[in-house]
């Protein structure tokens, strides 16, 4: 099976109908898009449902509808630990932070744990954090951008980066956070029925039982298909995952950011339940199409198609539904891309803008216009930095490479998140050393990794054993959060003279 490279009126007409709407959107959000509030959190305007699919769209997300499908096409079971760990985040968000987040009404994160903390020198650090998990994220999603492009039309994967690239700057410095909001709505709302649209034919295949496809999936791959071994060679390794994905996922900052687009706390607990029913849904969706694919695909064909496996949904749909159900699935995959890089913009680019140039360079001086200026060149910069990075990581599974951004967050953010909420000892040098440590340990792990080591620098072993490196970076940061702010509190309270 090859993805065809003629541009047939099957391709043409999904792609097209996409280009029109996201331009549509584009041009109705620029002339709403005035204040810095319009651009970094939709002037507050968005409402509960609207919201909740928003918060889905982040998360229905390219490395779950390519990666994770793939990830079971290839590997069975094992590739269910992606879907179970993204599910289990979501009650965190819920229950933990998304009525406290949206009564402090912030921007960024760092304005959540400088308010609470009462220090702003935390601000630089938090930013750091907030960038470097960005742009693993865009990363992620470049990489599988480009990987459509060049599988349905022949380009380079560099080209296709770029072209990515172009159509996302221009999204940017014009639509801000509204575009980025609606585009999403639309995306999440596309992207599921498609996903259903293409189990639908694929257990057309099992006269509608999903019980024969599991069973067709077993007897062409053999048992061990429903087991776990294939990609984890450790139960060390599925905790590590599990533990990133699922408190990564509940400190995302671009998600965070949306608990403000809605007006109050009540809408946020709201969106947040609702958006956690929705992406359980599609999960369940998933597993189901990547069980397909083990049923109806060569594993061979898959990795021909694409190394990382990500390309497993595409040929699925080709092989069901011909060209024009590969053109509809690639092009809300294409959609889901530019909507996550959106949404990733807005987030780095409120990190730049506000807390960086704003807060520690104008050291508060910055008006909302300049914010708004300096936030859409920040955009840009993003951009053009996850350009770089995609080109570095081409060939990658994009499952695995947004693991790597959500390992980070839970080791950098989520601790300091918690505990300043919920801990009243928690002191800003505790933040500090915490968010430090969280962030250098994850990011040293991440670079002696197999994925970078062997799937990157071609070296015949690894350093650390671990794809993920949650289960050491995470209690770490826990750990050296709670004991520095023991100390620092009760250095701060000792008598003075003893």
């Amino acid at each position: 099976m090859m993805f065809p490279h003629d541009l047939s009126a099957g391709l043409i007409v999904p792609f097209a109908g996409v280009l029109l709407l996201s331009v549509a959107i584009l041009v109705w959000s620029a002339r709403r898009t005035r204040t810095a509030s319009d651009f970094f959190i939709a002037g507050e305007r968005i409402g509960p449902w609207q919201n909740a699919l928003a918060l889905a769209g982040d998360f229905v997300a390219a490395a779950g509808l390519l990666g994770i499908t793939g990830l079971i096409a290839l590997y069975g079971a094992d590739g269910m630990v992606f879907a179970v760990g993204i599910v289990a985040g979501w009650p965190l968000i819920v229950f933990l932070f998304a009525a406290p987040l949206k009564q402090l009404g912030k921007y960024t994160l760092a304005d959540v744990l400088t308010t609470k903390l009462g220090d702003d020198r935390l601000r630089s650090l938090v930013a750091i954090n907030q960038l470097i998990v960005a742009l693993t994220y865009l990363t992620a999603q470049f990489v599988g951008a480009g990987a459509i492009l060049h599988l349905l039309f022949g380009v380079s994967e560099t080209t296709g980066l770029l072209v990515v690239a172009v159509i996302m700057l221009v999204f940017m410095l014009m639509g801000g956070m509204l575009a980025a909001t609606w585009l999403q709505i639309i995306k999440a709302t596309a992207m599921i029925c498609v996903a259903m649209l293409v189990l639908g034919a694929c257990l057309a295949r099992f006269d509608f039982n999903p019980v024969s496809l599991l069973h067709d999936a077993v007897s062409v791959r053999g048992p061990g298909i429903m087991l776990p071994g294939r990609l984890f060679q450790s139960p060390w390794e599925t905790i590590s995952l599990l533990l990133g994905l699922a408190l990564g996922g509940a400190s995302l900052p671009h998600v965070l950011m949306r608990m403000n687009t809605v007006a109050d706390a009540r809408t946020a607990r709201k969106s947040a339940f609702l958006a956690t029913s929705i992406i359980v849904v599609f999960h369940l969706i998933i597993l189901m199409l990547g069980f397909a694919a083990v049923a109806l695909l060569q594993p061979d064909a898959i990795r021909a198609a694409d190394p990382g496996g990500n390309m497993a949904l595409p040929l699925l749909a080709q092989l069901v539904g011909g060209d024009f159900l590969l053109g509809l699935v690639a092009s809300i995959a294409l959609t889901t891309i530019l909507a996550v890089v959106a949404g990733l913009c807005i987030s780095g680019a409120a990190t730049l803008a506000h807390d960086v140039w704003g807060k520690v360079i104008r050291m508060g001086k910055a008006d909302a216009s300049e914010e708004l200026m300096v936030g859409r060149v920040a955009s840009m910069l993003l951009i053009l930095a996850a350009l770089g990075t995609g080109v570095i990581f081409q060939g990658q599974n994009i499952g695995y490479m947004s693991a790597f951004g959500l390992a980070i967050a839970a080791s950098a953010n989520f601790p300091a998140l918690l505990l300043a909420i919920f801990w009243r000892p928690f002191t800003p040098a505790g933040a500090f050393a915490g968010m430090l440590s969280g962030l250098v340990l994850s990011l040293t792990l991440i670079a002696l990794s197999p994925l970078v080591q062997i799937g990157v620098l071609h070296r015949p072993d690894t350093i650390f054993p671990l794809q993920n490196p949650g289960i050491v970076a995470i209690p770490t940061a826990f750990i050296v959060s709670v004991l520095v702010s023991l100390l620092s509190r009760r250095h701060r309270l000792a008598p003075q003279g003893l």
